[in-house]
């Protein structure tokens, strides 16, 4: 994988896993990565359809969170496939496994990516995902 840090990394996650989702794009835009993150991008009226291709097609990398819950959704599906399609993309996919479940489901090219692995504690898992781009975790993580 590249080690330059995103120019933008475009959050992948299903809605139940708002939480983390959350967690992860503050604690990430804290280490000076920019944060494509639906809660926070999209504004009432939009068409966030559109909004969301917009974005895909503008970031540079792509991180989806995988869960029981992203497995069975269409849109983080949709999302991964569009990726997976995209040249700038290549080498630029980062899978996040934050509870174990089956997500070769979601799309059987996952399984040729290293999986970044959250099922741990989060400091140290925080810590493994930034040094993705040659990054490290803050003293205050």
């Amino acid at each position: 994988m590249s080690r330059r840090p995103p120019q933008e990394l475009f959050l992948s996650h299903s809605s139940r896993d708002h939480g983390f989702a959350t967690w992860l794009a503050l604690r990430l835009r804290a280490h000076g990565v920019p944060v494509w993150y639906s809660a926070t991008h999209l504004k009432g009226a939009q068409q966030w359809q559109q909004e969301i291709g917009r974005a895909l097609r503008r970031c540079d990398w792509f991180l989806v969170v995988l869960s029981p819950h992203s497995v069975r959704s269409m849109w983080v599906e949709r999302e991964l496939s569009f990726a997976l399609g995209q040249p700038r993309y290549r080498r630029r996919i980062v899978p996040l496994l934050l509870k174990p479940c089956r997500y070769q489901r979601l799309n059987w090219a996952l399984s040729n990516y290293q999986v970044v692995d959250f099922t741990g504690a989060r400091g140290a898992c925080l810590d493994g995902l930034l040094r993705t781009w040659g990054l490290a975790v803050n003293p205050a993580d």
